[in-house]
Protein backbone atom coordinates (compact mmCIF):
# COMPACT_ATOMS: atom_id res chain seq x y z
CA UNK A 1 0.00 0.00 0.00
CA UNK A 2 1.70 3.51 -0.82
CA UNK A 3 2.34 5.74 1.78
CA UNK A 4 -0.26 8.71 2.51
CA UNK A 5 0.74 12.60 2.99
CA UNK A 6 4.58 11.83 1.46
CA UNK A 7 5.44 14.69 -0.84
CA UNK A 8 8.00 12.36 -2.60
CA UNK A 9 7.43 9.41 -4.31
CA UNK A 10 11.41 8.32 -4.06
CA UNK A 11 10.03 7.49 -0.40
CA UNK A 12 9.32 4.13 -1.18
CA UNK A 13 13.01 3.52 -2.58
CA UNK A 14 15.48 1.97 -0.13
CA UNK A 15 17.20 5.31 0.98
CA UNK A 16 21.57 5.35 1.18
CA UNK A 17 22.48 6.26 4.82
CA UNK A 18 23.45 9.92 3.84
CA UNK A 19 19.56 10.57 2.36
CA UNK A 20 18.13 9.03 4.69
CA UNK A 21 20.10 10.98 7.32
CA UNK A 22 19.07 14.53 5.30
CA UNK A 23 15.29 13.44 5.45
CA UNK A 24 15.61 12.57 9.07
CA UNK A 25 16.44 15.63 10.01
CA UNK A 26 13.83 17.69 7.87
CA UNK A 27 11.31 15.40 10.22
CA UNK A 28 13.33 16.50 13.03
CA UNK A 29 13.45 20.10 12.56
CA UNK A 30 9.61 20.29 12.45
CA UNK A 31 9.14 19.72 16.21
CA UNK A 32 7.87 22.12 18.10
CA UNK A 33 10.56 21.84 20.46
CA UNK A 34 8.56 22.98 23.12
CA UNK A 35 4.94 24.37 23.38
CA UNK A 36 3.19 21.28 24.54
CA UNK A 37 6.04 19.67 24.42
CA UNK A 38 6.85 20.26 28.09
CA UNK A 39 3.55 18.89 29.21
CA UNK A 40 4.72 15.82 27.58
CA UNK A 41 7.93 16.60 29.60
CA UNK A 42 6.20 16.67 32.72
CA UNK A 43 3.52 13.61 32.04
CA UNK A 44 6.85 11.00 30.97
CA UNK A 45 8.58 12.73 34.09
CA UNK A 46 6.13 11.76 36.62
CA UNK A 47 5.38 8.04 34.87
CA UNK A 48 9.81 7.73 35.25
CA UNK A 49 9.06 8.47 39.10
CA UNK A 50 6.62 5.95 39.28
CA UNK A 51 7.74 3.49 37.83
CA UNK A 52 12.05 3.23 37.45
CA UNK A 53 12.06 5.30 40.65
CA UNK A 54 9.88 3.00 42.57
CA UNK A 55 12.14 0.30 41.35
CA UNK A 56 15.15 2.50 42.34
CA UNK A 57 13.94 2.27 45.88
CA UNK A 58 13.78 -2.15 45.85
CA UNK A 59 17.23 -2.23 47.50
CA UNK A 60 15.12 -0.42 50.48
CA UNK A 61 13.30 -4.01 49.99
CA UNK A 62 15.90 -6.29 49.72
CA UNK A 63 17.83 -5.21 52.48
CA UNK A 64 14.76 -5.80 54.51
CA UNK A 65 14.13 -9.26 52.93
CA UNK A 66 18.04 -10.36 53.68
CA UNK A 67 17.91 -8.70 56.92
CA UNK A 68 15.09 -9.91 58.52
CA UNK A 69 14.94 -13.59 56.60
CA UNK A 70 10.71 -12.62 55.60
CA UNK A 71 11.14 -15.86 53.45
CA UNK A 72 13.05 -18.78 55.60
CA UNK A 73 13.75 -20.72 52.20
CA UNK A 74 14.45 -17.59 50.07
CA UNK A 75 18.19 -17.78 49.16
CA UNK A 76 20.06 -13.70 48.84
CA UNK A 77 19.99 -15.04 44.90
CA UNK A 78 16.59 -15.02 44.80
CA UNK A 79 15.70 -12.23 45.71
CA UNK A 80 18.14 -10.93 43.17
CA UNK A 81 16.12 -12.15 40.94
CA UNK A 82 12.87 -10.61 42.05
CA UNK A 83 14.76 -6.79 41.59
CA UNK A 84 15.91 -8.01 38.20
CA UNK A 85 12.35 -9.06 36.86
CA UNK A 86 11.50 -5.35 37.00
CA UNK A 87 13.27 -4.42 34.64
CA UNK A 88 14.14 -7.84 32.63
CA UNK A 89 10.44 -8.11 32.21
CA UNK A 90 9.90 -4.37 31.60
CA UNK A 91 12.26 -5.04 28.62
CA UNK A 92 10.58 -8.37 27.45
CA UNK A 93 7.01 -6.82 26.70
CA UNK A 94 8.30 -4.18 24.79
CA UNK A 95 7.70 -5.78 21.48
CA UNK A 96 3.91 -6.79 22.69
CA UNK A 97 3.72 -3.11 23.82
CA UNK A 98 4.71 -1.55 20.95
CA UNK A 99 2.16 -4.08 18.92
CA UNK A 100 -0.46 -3.15 21.35
CA UNK A 101 -0.11 0.76 21.20
CA UNK A 102 -0.02 0.53 17.19
CA UNK A 103 -3.15 -1.13 17.52
CA UNK A 104 -5.27 0.45 20.59
CA UNK A 105 -3.27 3.51 21.12
CA UNK A 106 -0.85 4.73 23.64
CA UNK A 107 -3.51 5.46 26.01
CA UNK A 108 -4.81 1.95 26.30
CA UNK A 109 -1.36 0.34 26.85
CA UNK A 110 -0.25 3.50 29.26
CA UNK A 111 -3.52 2.39 31.73
CA UNK A 112 -3.13 -1.03 31.22
CA UNK A 113 0.30 -0.54 32.53
CA UNK A 114 -1.13 1.28 35.50
CA UNK A 115 -2.99 -1.31 36.84
CA UNK A 116 -0.35 -4.13 35.99
CA UNK A 117 2.09 -2.68 38.15
CA UNK A 118 -0.39 -1.75 41.03
CA UNK A 119 -1.70 -5.27 41.07
CA UNK A 120 1.90 -6.66 41.49
CA UNK A 121 2.78 -4.43 44.53
CA UNK A 122 -0.67 -5.58 46.21
CA UNK A 123 -0.07 -9.18 45.36
CA UNK A 124 3.57 -8.98 46.91
CA UNK A 125 1.55 -7.77 50.06
CA UNK A 126 -0.03 -10.89 50.50
CA UNK A 127 3.31 -13.09 49.63
CA UNK A 128 3.84 -15.87 51.68
CA UNK A 129 6.73 -17.98 49.45
CA UNK A 130 9.56 -16.55 47.71
CA UNK A 131 7.71 -17.71 44.20
CA UNK A 132 5.28 -15.41 45.05
CA UNK A 133 7.47 -12.36 44.80
CA UNK A 134 8.57 -13.91 41.31
CA UNK A 135 5.11 -13.76 40.48
CA UNK A 136 4.05 -9.87 42.15
CA UNK A 137 6.96 -7.83 42.83
CA UNK A 138 8.88 -9.14 39.68
CA UNK A 139 6.64 -10.45 36.79
CA UNK A 140 3.67 -7.91 36.88
CA UNK A 141 5.44 -5.14 38.51
CA UNK A 142 7.86 -5.88 35.37
CA UNK A 143 5.03 -5.85 33.03
CA UNK A 144 3.16 -3.41 34.27
CA UNK A 145 6.56 -0.91 34.05
CA UNK A 146 7.16 -1.71 30.26
CA UNK A 147 3.61 -0.76 29.11
CA UNK A 148 3.94 2.53 30.51
CA UNK A 149 7.81 3.32 29.84
CA UNK A 150 7.73 1.48 26.21
CA UNK A 151 5.25 4.09 24.81
CA UNK A 152 5.67 7.12 26.59
CA UNK A 153 9.60 6.99 25.71
CA UNK A 154 9.07 7.38 22.11
CA UNK A 155 6.54 9.92 22.89
CA UNK A 156 9.06 12.26 23.99
CA UNK A 157 11.52 12.53 21.60
CA UNK A 158 8.83 13.58 18.66
CA UNK A 159 8.68 16.81 20.73
CA UNK A 160 11.81 17.75 20.28
CA UNK A 161 15.08 18.18 18.02
CA UNK A 162 17.77 20.63 19.28
CA UNK A 163 16.23 20.50 22.65
CA UNK A 164 15.85 16.52 22.83
CA UNK A 165 18.92 15.63 25.09
CA UNK A 166 17.54 18.15 27.77
CA UNK A 167 14.04 16.70 27.51
CA UNK A 168 15.02 13.58 27.84
CA UNK A 169 17.32 14.45 30.64
CA UNK A 170 14.60 16.10 32.92
CA UNK A 171 12.13 13.72 31.76
CA UNK A 172 14.42 10.69 32.99
CA UNK A 173 15.55 13.01 36.24
CA UNK A 174 11.84 11.70 37.13
CA UNK A 175 13.29 8.48 38.22
CA UNK A 176 15.54 9.82 40.64
CA UNK A 177 13.15 12.42 42.48
CA UNK A 178 11.22 9.17 42.29
CA UNK A 179 13.62 6.89 44.32
CA UNK A 180 14.44 9.86 46.74
CA UNK A 181 10.29 10.25 47.44
CA UNK A 182 9.98 6.06 48.10
CA UNK A 183 13.80 5.22 49.28
CA UNK A 184 12.84 6.87 52.37
CA UNK A 185 9.01 6.80 52.38
CA UNK A 186 9.45 3.13 52.03
CA UNK A 187 11.30 2.81 54.81
CA UNK A 188 9.53 4.96 56.98
CA UNK A 189 6.15 3.24 55.94
CA UNK A 190 7.96 -0.39 56.42
CA UNK A 191 8.95 1.43 59.88
CA UNK A 192 5.04 2.60 61.07
CA UNK A 193 2.90 -0.18 58.86
CA UNK A 194 4.68 -2.94 58.33
CA UNK A 195 5.84 -4.37 54.86
CA UNK A 196 2.88 -5.43 53.89
CA UNK A 197 1.09 -2.22 54.28
CA UNK A 198 3.80 -0.03 52.79
CA UNK A 199 3.64 -2.53 49.36
CA UNK A 200 -0.20 -1.83 49.01
CA UNK A 201 0.20 1.79 49.68
CA UNK A 202 3.21 2.21 46.98
CA UNK A 203 0.50 0.47 44.74
CA UNK A 204 -2.21 2.17 44.88
CA UNK A 205 -0.10 5.72 45.13
CA UNK A 206 1.47 4.59 41.78
CA UNK A 207 -1.70 4.15 40.09
CA UNK A 208 -3.24 7.30 41.16
CA UNK A 209 -0.09 8.92 39.69
CA UNK A 210 0.61 7.09 36.36
CA UNK A 211 -3.01 7.67 35.64
CA UNK A 212 -3.35 11.02 36.13
CA UNK A 213 0.09 11.50 33.86
CA UNK A 214 -1.39 9.47 31.28
CA UNK A 215 -4.49 11.75 30.56
CA UNK A 216 -2.27 14.38 29.74
CA UNK A 217 0.46 12.99 27.63
CA UNK A 218 0.21 13.34 23.65
CA UNK A 219 2.07 12.18 20.61
CA UNK A 220 2.79 13.25 17.00
CA UNK A 221 2.48 10.34 15.18
CA UNK A 222 0.10 11.90 12.55
CA UNK A 223 3.27 14.26 11.75
CA UNK A 224 6.00 11.31 12.65
CA UNK A 225 4.19 8.38 11.01
CA UNK A 226 6.66 6.15 12.57
CA UNK A 227 7.12 2.58 11.37
CA UNK A 228 6.65 1.15 15.23
CA UNK A 229 7.68 -2.57 14.46
CA UNK A 230 7.81 -4.51 17.36
CA UNK A 231 11.19 -6.09 15.46
CA UNK A 232 12.79 -4.28 12.80
CA UNK A 233 16.00 -7.15 11.90
CA UNK A 234 17.08 -4.91 8.77
CA UNK A 235 18.41 -2.36 11.26
CA UNK A 236 20.96 -5.20 12.26
CA UNK A 237 22.41 -4.79 9.25
CA UNK A 238 24.35 -1.36 10.50
CA UNK A 239 27.27 -1.57 12.24
CA UNK A 240 26.31 1.75 14.37
CA UNK A 241 23.16 -0.16 15.37
CA UNK A 242 25.31 -3.18 16.86
CA UNK A 243 27.93 -1.07 18.75
CA UNK A 244 24.99 1.35 20.10
CA UNK A 245 23.17 -2.32 21.43
CA UNK A 246 26.68 -3.91 22.15
CA UNK A 247 27.18 -0.75 24.62
CA UNK A 248 23.47 -1.12 25.94
CA UNK A 249 24.01 -5.00 26.72
CA UNK A 250 27.18 -4.94 28.38
CA UNK A 251 26.63 -1.21 30.42
CA UNK A 252 23.43 -2.65 32.37
CA UNK A 253 25.53 -5.07 33.71
CA UNK A 254 27.37 -2.28 35.91
CA UNK A 255 23.92 -0.37 36.12
CA UNK A 256 21.52 -3.14 38.00
CA UNK A 257 24.98 -4.00 40.31
CA UNK A 258 25.16 -0.22 41.34
CA UNK A 259 21.50 0.37 41.68
CA UNK A 260 20.29 -2.85 44.11
CA UNK A 261 23.70 -3.26 45.98
CA UNK A 262 24.07 -0.38 47.77
CA UNK A 263 21.89 -0.87 50.41
CA UNK A 264 23.55 -4.18 51.61
CA UNK A 265 26.67 -3.21 50.78
CA UNK A 266 26.43 -0.33 53.40
CA UNK A 267 25.29 -2.92 55.94
CA UNK A 268 28.16 -5.02 55.16
CA UNK A 269 30.64 -2.16 56.02
CA UNK A 270 28.88 -1.66 59.40
CA UNK A 271 26.40 0.53 58.42
CA UNK A 272 22.99 0.69 60.26
CA UNK A 273 19.86 0.21 57.98
CA UNK A 274 19.01 3.73 58.75
CA UNK A 275 21.99 4.76 56.60
CA UNK A 276 21.94 1.84 54.21
CA UNK A 277 18.71 3.86 53.33
CA UNK A 278 20.23 6.97 53.16
CA UNK A 279 23.05 5.61 51.03
CA UNK A 280 19.92 5.28 48.13
CA UNK A 281 18.61 8.07 48.88
CA UNK A 282 21.95 10.25 47.83
CA UNK A 283 22.23 7.87 44.93
CA UNK A 284 18.77 8.81 43.54
CA UNK A 285 19.51 12.05 44.69
CA UNK A 286 22.37 12.29 42.68
CA UNK A 287 20.07 11.08 39.70
CA UNK A 288 17.80 13.86 40.24
CA UNK A 289 19.84 16.70 40.34
CA UNK A 290 22.31 15.34 37.38
CA UNK A 291 20.67 14.17 34.74
CA UNK A 292 19.14 17.10 33.73
CA UNK A 293 22.41 18.55 33.18
CA UNK A 294 23.97 15.70 31.21
CA UNK A 295 20.84 16.32 28.83
CA UNK A 296 22.35 19.95 28.50
CA UNK A 297 25.56 18.55 27.93
CA UNK A 298 24.70 16.20 25.45
CA UNK A 299 22.52 18.81 23.40
CA UNK A 300 25.68 21.13 23.45
CA UNK A 301 28.22 18.61 22.47
CA UNK A 302 27.89 15.07 20.75
CA UNK A 303 25.43 12.82 22.10
CA UNK A 304 27.36 10.07 21.87
CA UNK A 305 30.99 11.25 22.64
CA UNK A 306 29.13 11.95 26.39
CA UNK A 307 27.41 9.10 26.71
CA UNK A 308 30.77 7.00 26.10
CA UNK A 309 32.92 9.56 28.55
CA UNK A 310 30.48 9.56 31.35
CA UNK A 311 30.07 5.77 30.62
CA UNK A 312 33.92 5.31 31.03
CA UNK A 313 33.93 7.66 34.13
CA UNK A 314 31.35 5.54 35.65
CA UNK A 315 33.65 2.61 35.70
CA UNK A 316 36.91 4.26 36.70
CA UNK A 317 34.57 6.10 39.94
CA UNK A 318 34.06 2.19 40.63
CA UNK A 319 37.37 1.75 41.02
CA UNK A 320 38.52 4.97 42.77
CA UNK A 321 35.94 5.67 44.98
CA UNK A 322 33.69 2.48 45.56
CA UNK A 323 36.47 -0.17 45.80
CA UNK A 324 38.24 1.59 48.37
CA UNK A 325 35.13 2.33 50.22
CA UNK A 326 34.88 1.91 54.55
CA UNK A 327 32.99 4.40 55.80
CA UNK A 328 29.56 6.24 55.73
CA UNK A 329 30.95 9.65 54.42
CA UNK A 330 32.83 8.26 51.03
CA UNK A 331 29.69 5.87 50.62
CA UNK A 332 27.64 9.04 50.51
CA UNK A 333 30.04 10.84 48.21
CA UNK A 334 30.34 7.93 45.82
CA UNK A 335 26.48 7.23 45.95
CA UNK A 336 25.88 11.05 44.96
CA UNK A 337 29.04 11.17 42.20
CA UNK A 338 27.74 8.25 40.74
CA UNK A 339 24.19 8.74 40.88
CA UNK A 340 24.37 11.16 38.85
CA UNK A 341 25.37 9.46 35.76
CA UNK A 342 25.31 5.74 36.11
CA UNK A 343 22.00 5.94 34.06
CA UNK A 344 23.77 7.21 31.19
CA UNK A 345 21.92 5.06 29.13
CA UNK A 346 18.08 5.97 30.60
CA UNK A 347 19.63 9.51 29.67
CA UNK A 348 20.85 9.26 26.27
CA UNK A 349 19.45 6.22 24.20
CA UNK A 350 16.35 8.05 22.84
CA UNK A 351 17.94 10.50 21.29
CA UNK A 352 21.03 8.06 20.46
CA UNK A 353 18.43 5.91 18.95
CA UNK A 354 17.21 8.95 17.14
CA UNK A 355 20.98 9.88 15.62
CA UNK A 356 21.47 6.26 14.61
CA UNK A 357 18.46 5.19 12.78
CA UNK A 358 16.37 8.08 12.76
CA UNK A 359 13.31 9.55 13.86
CA UNK A 360 10.85 7.43 11.99
CA UNK A 361 13.18 4.41 12.86
CA UNK A 362 12.60 5.24 16.58
CA UNK A 363 9.82 2.72 18.39
CA UNK A 364 11.87 0.23 16.21
CA UNK A 365 15.36 0.83 17.38
CA UNK A 366 14.33 1.61 20.99
CA UNK A 367 12.10 -1.96 21.11
CA UNK A 368 15.24 -3.65 19.71
CA UNK A 369 17.59 -1.73 22.41
CA UNK A 370 14.90 -3.39 25.45
CA UNK A 371 15.04 -7.03 24.24
CA UNK A 372 19.08 -6.51 23.64
CA UNK A 373 18.85 -5.81 27.89
CA UNK A 374 16.75 -8.44 29.17
CA UNK A 375 19.73 -10.92 30.11
CA UNK A 376 21.86 -8.68 31.70
CA UNK A 377 18.52 -7.05 33.90
CA UNK A 378 17.47 -10.55 34.87
CA UNK A 379 20.95 -11.68 35.96
CA UNK A 380 22.89 -8.85 37.20
CA UNK A 381 22.07 -8.63 40.97
CA UNK A 382 22.29 -12.55 41.21
CA UNK A 383 25.48 -12.23 39.80
CA UNK A 384 26.33 -9.34 42.16
CA UNK A 385 25.02 -11.53 45.09
CA UNK A 386 26.66 -14.61 44.23
CA UNK A 387 29.84 -13.11 44.18
CA UNK A 388 29.34 -11.21 47.36
CA UNK A 389 31.72 -13.28 49.90
CA UNK A 390 29.73 -12.90 53.21
CA UNK A 391 31.94 -12.92 56.48
CA UNK A 392 34.47 -11.82 54.62
CA UNK A 393 36.67 -8.82 55.30
CA UNK A 394 35.78 -7.28 52.11
CA UNK A 395 32.27 -8.78 51.40
CA UNK A 396 31.66 -6.84 48.09
CA UNK A 397 34.79 -7.18 46.54
CA UNK A 398 33.98 -8.91 43.34
CA UNK A 399 30.71 -6.77 42.64
CA UNK A 400 32.49 -3.89 42.37
CA UNK A 401 35.24 -5.38 40.00
CA UNK A 402 31.96 -6.84 38.10
CA UNK A 403 30.53 -3.40 38.49
CA UNK A 404 33.58 -1.28 37.39
CA UNK A 405 34.69 -3.25 34.62
CA UNK A 406 30.92 -3.28 32.82
CA UNK A 407 31.40 0.08 32.61
CA UNK A 408 34.44 0.60 31.72
CA UNK A 409 33.90 -2.17 28.51
CA UNK A 410 30.75 -1.11 27.59
CA UNK A 411 32.32 2.98 26.95
CA UNK A 412 34.67 1.01 24.37
CA UNK A 413 31.79 0.33 22.31
CA UNK A 414 30.26 3.59 22.89
CA UNK A 415 33.80 5.30 21.91
CA UNK A 416 34.11 3.13 18.20
CA UNK A 417 30.79 4.48 17.92
CA UNK A 418 31.77 8.14 17.92
CA UNK A 419 34.63 7.24 15.88
CA UNK A 420 32.67 6.10 13.00
CA UNK A 421 29.59 8.89 13.36
CA UNK A 422 33.07 11.27 13.08
CA UNK A 423 34.48 9.74 10.05
CA UNK A 424 31.06 9.34 8.31
CA UNK A 425 30.79 13.80 8.64
CA UNK A 426 34.01 14.00 7.67
CA UNK A 427 33.69 15.09 3.84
Amino acid sequence: MARTGSPDPTNDIELDAATQGEQNADVADASPDGGYGWVVVASCFTLNGFTWGVTASFGVYLSEYLSLGVFPEARPLDYGFVGGFNFAFAMFVAPLATYLTRKFGKRSVLLCGSILQCSGYVAASFATKNWHLYFSQGLLVGCGIGFIIIPSMAILSQWFSRRRSVANGISSAGSGVGGVMFTWGTASMIRSMGLAWALRTTGLVTLAANITATLFIRDRNHHIRPTQLAFDVTLLRRYEVILLLLWAFITMFGYITLLFSLSDFATSIHLSRSQATDIVGFLNLGTAVGRPIIGILSDRFSRTNTAAVLTLVCGLICFALWLPDTSFGLTVYFALTCGAILGVFWMTIGPLCVEVAGLKNLPSLLSLSWVTIIIPTASSEAIALVLRRPGASRPYLYPQIFAGLSYTIASLFMLELWRVQRRRRVP
